[in-house]
C-alpha cells in the first residue's frame, strides 16, 4: 500500500523522502523490521523506540515515523521519514487504514470498567451466537472467532494487532466485535480512531493505581471515560456512585440500566435459584423491555452483567425472545462457572486466585446457604507469599473445608507453597486437608459430599494447564471432573 493511503487520517510533516513509497507493513517491534516495512518509534515507559533508529536502517525499512526531528539526522536520504506529535496516536490510525478500516466494517461493543467486564462480554458474545450472528471477542483471557482462540497479550492489544485481530474477524465473515476497553488500553491510544457503536461502563472502583499505570484515582477515571467520546451510543450503570464522572464531556448518546432508581432498563423483584444443583438470579426488568428473566451464574452481580447484556442486545435489534432464552442458557467459562454433576450438590469453577477475588465469590456463593462450602486450591509458585497467606486466611474464614493442593507451583515445591497457605489458615482456624493430585483432591471432595454442599474449584478457570518445573502439562478442570464421574460410576473410586 501507498503511504501516503496510509496516512491519510493522520497530521504529519514529512522530513524527506516521498509519499509514494511502498509500505509492505507496519512494525513498532525493532525485531521484526524487515525490507519496505514501516518503523513506528513510539516512547514507552520502559524504552524509547528511536534509540532502535539504526537498526531500522540497518534491516531496510522504507519508511521511519518519528516524534522526535533531531533523530532524522542520522536517516539516510532513501529512506521516507515522517514526524508526528504522537507516534502511538499514529500508529493507530495507519494500522486502520492498512487492513482497510475493518471496525467499521463490524458492529462495535466496547465496555470498561473495574469489574465483570470478561463475564459480560463473554455474556454478550453467547446471546447474540444465539440469536444467529457470527461474533469476535477480544478481552483479558484471549481473542476470539466464534470458538477459534487467537493469540494476545493484553486486555486491549496493540492498535496494530487489535486492527490486525478485526480484519481477521471480518474475512471469518463476524458481524459483531465484543471488546473490553481497559484503562491502559485507551490511555495510550490503542482504540484511537474507532468509533464504537456501543459503549459500555459497568462499575469502578480504585484499581490499577501505580507507578505503571495510572497517577491517581482521578486519571483512572478519566481515561475510562474517554471510551464515552468515541462512541456512538453510552450505555451506563446509573446505580454507580461516579457514572458522572465517566460521562463528563461525552460526545454519545447516554442509555441507563438500573436495579435502584429511574432508568432505560430497569431489574426489581431480584431473586435467587438454587434447584437441582444449579444456582443463578432471576428478576423482572421493565422499562425498553418488559419481561422476567432468569440467569444462571450466580451472585448480584450477575442481575449488572445481564442487564447490560439485555440492553445493548435489544438496541442492537434481537428479540426479546432470542435475547431471554439466551441469557437462560449462558455460562462463562473459568467464572463461577457450574459443572452440572449432581442434583444433590454443587461443582463450581472460578479463576479467583487473590484474596479480593476469592472472598467476591465465597460471599456470592454464602448467599445461597450451602450445606458446607469447600474450597480446593493452591498457589501459583514464583508469586507474592503475601498472595498465599492472604488467600488461607479468607478461605479459612469463610470456608467449612480447604482441600490444599497443586495450580500452577512452577519452579517451588507444592508442599512449600502450601506451608504458606497454612499460614493464612492458622490466622482465620481454618479447617484444611492436603491432597498433592489437583485431580486426586477434586475427587475426595466429589466422593464426599453431602446434599447441600458447595465445591469451589478456586484459581484455574479457564486454564488448561498446569505449569511445574518450566514445563505446562494439559489439566483442565472440567475433563477431570468428567472423568472421576466416569470412574465413580465405573466403581472405580
Amino acid at each position: 500500500m501507498k503511504l501516503s493511503k496510509i496516512c491519510e487520517e493522520i497530521e504529519y510533516t514529512l522530513l524527506q523522502g516521498s509519499l509514494e513509497t511502498e509500505v509492505r507493513d507496519i512494525i513498532y517491534d525493532s525485531r521484526k523490521i524487515a525490507p519496505e516495512t514501516m518503523f513506528v518509534c513510539m516512547v514507552g515507559a520502559v524504552t524509547d523506540g528511536h534509540k532502535y533508529i539504526p537498526d531500522a536502517v540497518e534491516k531496510e525499512a522504507s519508511v521511519i515515523v518519528l516524534e522526535k526531528e533531531e533523530e532524522a539526522a542520522q536517516i539516510p536520504e532513501n529512506i521516507t521519514v515522517l514526524k508526528v506529535e504522537s507516534a502511538r496516536l499514529a500508529l493507530a490510525l495507519m494500522s486502520a487504514a492498512l487492513f482497510d478500516h475493518p471496525a467499521r466494517k463490524l458492529v462495535t461493543i466496547g465496555l470498561t470498567g473495574t469489574k465483570g467486564k470478561t463475564t459480560t462480554t463473554y455474556m454478550i458474545k453467547k446471546v447474540l451466537e444465539m440469536a444467529g450472528k457470527k461474533v469476535g471477542l477480544i478481552g483479558t483471557i484471549g481473542a476470539m472467532i466464534g470458538e477459534e482462540h487467537l493469540p494476545s497479550k493484553n486486555t486491549t492489544p496493540e492498535s496494530y494487532e487489535l486492527h490486525r485481530m478485526f480484519a481477521a474477524m471480518v474475512e471469518a465473515g463476524c458481524e459483531y466485535v465484543v471488546m473490553e476497553v481497559s484503562s491502559q488500553g485507551l490511555k495510550l491510544d490503542r482504540t484511537a480512531g474507532i468509533l464504537f457503536d456501543y459503549g459500555i461502563f459497568t462499575n469502578l472502583s480504585p484499581d490499577h493505581i501505580g507507578p505503571a499505570e495510572h497517577a491517581s484515582f482521578e486519571e483512572y477515571m478519566e481515561c475510562k471515560s474517554l471510551l464515552f467520546r468515541q462512541c456512538r451510543i453510552g450505555i451506563v450503570n446509573a446505580d454507580d456512585e461516579h457514572v458522572d464522572g465517566i460521562l463528563k464531556g461525552h460526545t454519545c448518546e447516554v442509555k441507563t440500566f438500573s436495579a435502584e432508581r429511574e432508568a432505560d432498563l430497569m431489574a426489581s423483584d431480584i431473586g435467587f435459584i438454587n434447584e437441582d444443583g444449579k444456582l443463578g438470579m432471576h428478576f423482572k426488568v421493565s422499562g425498553c423491555m418488559d419481561c422476567q428473566a432468569k440467569v444462571h451464574i450466580p451472585g448480584r452481580f450477575s442481575v449488572y452483567n445481564s442487564m447490560v447484556t439485555m440492553l445493548v442486545c435489544h438496541l442492537a435489534g434481537i428479540s426479546d425472545e432470542a435475547i431471554l432464552e439466551g441469557l437462560s442458557k449462558v455460562q462463562v467459562k473459568g467464572r463461577v462457572e457450574m459443572l452440572p454433576v449432581s442434583k444433590d450438590y454443587t461443582l463450581i469453577i472460578d479463576y479467583a486466585h487473590n484474596e479480593v477475588s476469592t472472598r467476591s465469590v465465597l460471599t456470592t456463593l454464602m448467599e445461597y446457604h450451602p450445606k458446607r462450602l469447600i474450597c480446593v486450591y493452591g498457589g501459583g509458585g514464583n508469586r507474592s507469599k503475601l498472595r498465599r497467606y492472604d488467600m488461607g486466611e479468607v478461605t479459612g474464614e469463610m470456608a467449612d473445608l480447604c482441600v490444599l493442593t497443586c495450580d500452577n507451583p512452577r519452579d517451588e515445591e507444592i508442599r512449600d507453597i502450601n506451608n504458606d497457605i497454612k499460614v493464612g489458615l492458622a490466622r482465620s482456624n481454618g479447617k484444611y486437608i492436603e491432597i498433592d493430585d489437583r485431580k486426586e483432591a477434586i475427587a475426595y471432595c466429589m466422593k464426599n459430599a453431602k446434599p447441600g454442599d458447595m465445591i469451589v474449584l478456586l484459581g484455574k478457570g479457564h486454564e488448561d494447564y498446569q505449569e511445574i518445573k518450566g514445563v505446562k502439562y494439559h489439566f483442565d478442570e472440567r475433563e477431570a471432573v468428567a472423568e472421576i464421574l466416569d470412574e465413580m460410576k465405573a466403581g472405580k473410586r
